[in-house]
């Protein structure tokens, strides 16, 4: 049986964690739901950059150091051309990313909506999304003047539910996400959310 000790291929397995207030929090395997939402996004950033050369993307257990001492491993972090130094040691990335995801689950959700969030707050990711893999909703948080403003909230509908939306509801109703640092970039929400509608 693998535990952290383990000697597999001649390297140690060891269990990760965050460093959060000072505290060593181990970091939970992603379940599917949550995996699959990464990956969709994942897709989406790197088939953009790819086009365009203007940013980076890393998913699930990159460390992200920030100046008082929390490291933080977001779901999914994005980095710009012109932000790029803050990965310059090929390891980790030492500042704040541009964008920050979370995806919320029962172990976490606490730590993503309030302390995690005011991090990010305080050393200026510019945007943060956190997304409820379960009620297919994404919060988007924007930065301004050095705080978090909530913008918009995202629903992806099953079929099923859009029949009972009132209509003044289905005419605000969006199908599509975009980063505001990349307004170009434009996500379909049953993209993202695919999994769950098979």
């Amino acid at each position: 049986m693998l535990n952290a000790a383990t000697v597999f291929n001649e390297r140690r397995i060891y269990p990760t964690y965050e460093i959060i207030g000072g505290k060593k929090i181990m970091a939970p395997a992603a379940n599917l739901f949550h995996s699959s939402n990464i990956v969709e996004l994942v897709f989406e950033f790197r088939n953009y950059f790819r086009q365009k050369k203007n940013g980076y993307v890393f998913a699930d257990h990159v460390d992200v150091h920030f100046p008082d001492g929390s490291i933080y491993k977001p779901d999914l972090v994005v980095i710009t051309e012109e932000n790029k130094e803050i990965m310059s040691s090929g390891k980790a990335i030492h500042g704040a990313p541009d964008l920050v995801v979370e995806v919320l689950s029962t172990s976490t959700r606490k730590r993503d909506i309030t302390v995690k969030k005011d991090t990010y707050e305080k050393f200026g990711v510019k945007e943060y999304w956190i997304i409820d893999p379960y009620m297919k909703i994404i919060d988007v948080y924007i930065l301004r003047d050095g705080k978090f403003e909530f913008d918009e909230e995202y629903i992806s509908y099953d079929d099923d539910d859009w029949e009972d939306i009132p209509e003044e509801e289905k005419a605000s109703a969006k199908f599509e996400i975009s980063p505001s640092i990349f307004p170009d970039l434009k996500i379909k929400l049953r993209d993202l959310f695919s999994w769950s509608y098979r």
